[in-house]
């Protein structure tokens, strides 16, 4: 992205940038709407010299071609850019927290083990596609993995044929959320499973090549990939509730990782013991973020809730989706 800012704000903006990239944020997205801001406080207020009420209000105002939480997201980032301003003693309105209404959350979709049955079997059925040629190879693999490894979507499709380690069964996610890395190990099923897919679609082993690799030596497209689970819910009879209701490809980890507590509260495990192994193969920052799948877990599976609360209720939090990634 041009990095160049000219409006009434510009070294501050990018000083701002640098410094939330310096602390490990990839922070993006949330540059390109600060280079908006930009432009807009060059149009509308070239002299400004304090980022006062009437420019932040102005600038967050909605606009009739989006939708709320694309304005919450908008004011969010100038909330917290008006707060590092403030840090540095200049003169910044700081919006209110919730100044805006934000949408119905989302409650994550935990998929049944019947439906995982059908889903992945679906994938299996997976015809050749000329558009993607590999398709019919990749979606029974990388469905299996996002599920069975707790993926985020994004780093499943952006794995490169070095990350997977065919030999020790581990994944290696780099340049993750928050820009984090880790190891991820894999079942002995999903290994094997690899290392099929692996002698078809990969013989020569081009360490820097796509694992799942589209046209052009480019990873398959987050599109292709969501067009295809459309298709095999509907083929798997799993309802899907529309835009903005799922059940979505990203329900895949939190059902993984609602499933993996269930597991180890009935078996007797020490949750105390294995938080930290699940904090760690997920890619969490802080233990807030997977405690609230004790919350899930204990909602989807009632049967075990009082045996959680009994032991675990310091630490179930209430549930809150946005921590949930």
């Amino acid at each position: 992205m041009n990095n160049i800012f000219i409006g009434s704000f510009k070294d501050h903006i990018q000083n701002y940038i640098k410094l939330k990239q310096a602390v490990g944020y990839k922070y993006n997205i949330e540059a390109g709407h600060l280079k908006r801001f930009d432009r807009f406080t060059l149009e509308n207020y070239p002299n400004a010299t304090a980022l006062t009420k009437e420019i932040v209000l102005s600038w967050c105002s909605k606009q009739s071609y989006e939708a709320q939480a694309n304005q919450c997201s908008r004011a969010s980032i100038i909330r917290q850019f008006a707060k590092y301003l403030d840090s540095i003693e200049l003169k910044a309105y700081i919006l209110p927290k919730g100044y805006y209404p934000t949408e119905e959350q989302y409650m994550p979709y935990i998929y049944t083990v019947e439906e995982l049955t059908k889903f992945f079997a679906e994938t299996d059925k997976c015809q050749y596609c000329y558009e993607c040629p590999y398709r019919h190879q990749i979606m029974p693999v990388i469905f299996r993995m996002i599920y069975t490894c707790g993926l985020r979507a994004s780093e499943a499709r952006l794995l490169k044929v070095a990350d997977v380690d065919l030999e020790n069964g581990v994944l290696t996610i780099n340049h993750s959320k928050k820009d984090n890395s880790r190891l991820v190990p894999m079942s002995d099923n999903i290994t094997k499973l690899c290392r099929n897919y692996s002698e078809k679609v990969h013989p020569y082993q081009i360490a820097e090549n796509y694992y799942f690799p589209a046209l052009d030596d480019k990873p398959i497209t987050i599109t292709n990939l969501y067009n295809n689970f459309r298709r095999f819910l509907w083929r798997a009879r799993i309802s899907h509730g529309g835009r903005g209701h799922g059940p979505r490809i990203h329900d895949f980890r939190h059902t993984y990782a609602v499933h993996c507590l269930k597991k180890w509260v009935e078996q007797g495990k020490d949750l105390t013991v294995y938080f930290p192994v699940l904090k760690t193969y997920m890619g969490h920052d802080s233990f807030k973020e997977t405690a609230y799948y004790l919350r899930m877990t204990a909602d989807v599976f009632p049967n075990i809730t009082l045996m959680m609360e009994s032991k675990y209720l310091e630490i179930i939090p209430k549930l809150d989706e946005g921590d949930l990634q």
